[in-house]
């Protein structure tokens, strides 16, 4: 709004030549996404504590959680306003990926606060039914799918890490393909939190690094010059992601140990879904599990854990996801939290290695 308002003064006033470059309006999105937090934040925290919207805590997880009941949840919602609104004030609105990111994030968002919802208001224990998120999940990815591929007429190619010529086309099949990175994502990002700041720690590192690479996807000269597939208009996702690095560092004041405020689903399915499908529109699918390894490492470890039971009767992890086999250990919810951020960090400079290793 700002961008379609502001730049074409230019011409007028020199100063507003700035709302050309997106590295401008990347930092004064985050900036904006960040003071959003800081003001909405405790208002929000304030309210969700008024309406009692306080979290449930298994009976059966570790022990040391038991003292978190109550802590209001439903914080996600501070995430997605503090996501989309400077989106929409310093992006490109005629940009169709800006639009396409957006709807993922509300969309996903959507679906997590009717989970939320029911839970925590509804006090319907089991809230939707994993058969009706599901379906939800798949149904506004695929809409994201097609937007991408049939409305901007997205190339059909996979970018393999490593590999600077190997870029398969999947024809037909990158929907359905699409559909898995965007809904894994989503998931991977859900099964994560679990831990005081644990799952926005890694959100706004792999946030970041797809600020980078969205950045360079969307500049012709660097693409080309790391024969890395250059991506028109995808620059302007700069913006976006900044936003939502902002927001996650934003939420992370009220989310750090011990946690004000808990994201619950509306925060962690709309963290996902948007970094799966920035990842898919910059061409840099594939590259997401490495960025967001410490998301895959936890749904892994539940997938691992599920199958193992049923098949032997034996468990590997003493409880999955696997941040809680550490708790369990004995390790501090601190050192948990930190360690995994260091390894994620560690993940996140491995991707951006990619773009020279190859």
């Amino acid at each position: 709004m700002l961008y379609h308002l502001l730049f074409p003064l230019h011409a007028d006033y020199s100063f507003f030549n700035v709302f050309r470059y997106i590295t401008f309006r990347t930092i004064y999105a985050a900036i904006t996404a960040l003071l959003l937090c800081f003001v909405i934040g405790p208002w929000l925290i304030r309210e969700l504590g008024a309406h009692q919207i306080g979290q449930t805590i298994r009976r059966d997880g570790p022990e040391s959680h038991l003292a978190k009941e109550g802590t209001p949840t439903m914080g996600g919602l501070l995430i997605v306003l503090a996501t989309v609104i400077p989106t929409l004030l310093w992006a490109n609105l005629g940009n169709p990926y800006i639009w396409i990111a957006v709807f993922v994030t509300v969309g996903f968002g959507t679906i997590g606060f009717m989970d939320d919802y029911k839970k925590v208001v509804r006090k319907d224990s089991k809230g939707l039914s994993p058969r009706t998120k599901f379906l939800c999940q798949i149904f506004l990815a695929a809409v994201a799918a097609m937007l991408i591929y049939l409305d901007i007429g997205f190339q059909d190619k996979v970018s393999i890490p490593f590999f600077k010529k190997l870029n398969p086309s999947l024809g037909f099949l990158y929907i359905p393909f699409v559909i898995l990175v965007i809904v894994g994502a989503s998931n991977a990002v859900n099964l994560t939190d679990g831990l005081d700041g644990l799952a926005i720690g890694p959100s706004i590192i792999s946030a970041g690094t797809y600020m980078l690479f969205a950045y360079l996807a969307g500049h012709i000269k660097i693409a080309n010059y790391l024969q890395i597939q250059y991506v028109p208009g995808a620059g302007e996702l700069t913006i976006f992601c900044g936003a939502m690095a902002g927001a996650g560092i934003g939420f992370l004041w009220y989310n750090t140990y011990p946690a004000q405020v808990f994201m619950g689903d509306t925060g962690s399915l709309s963290l996902g879904a948007a970094l799966g499908a920035v990842a898919v529109m910059v061409k840099q699918e594939i590259v997401l599990a490495l960025v967001g390894g410490v998301f895959v490492m936890e749904a892994v470890s539940v997938i691992l854990q599920v199958y193992f039971f049923k098949t032997t009767r034996k468990r590997i992890f003493r409880m999955a996801p696997v941040h809680h086999h550490f708790e369990l250990k004995g390790w501090a919810e601190p050192k948990i939290i930190v360690r995994f951020w260091i390894i994620s960090i560690i993940l996140a400079l491995l991707a951006i290695s990619t773009l020279k290793i190859r």
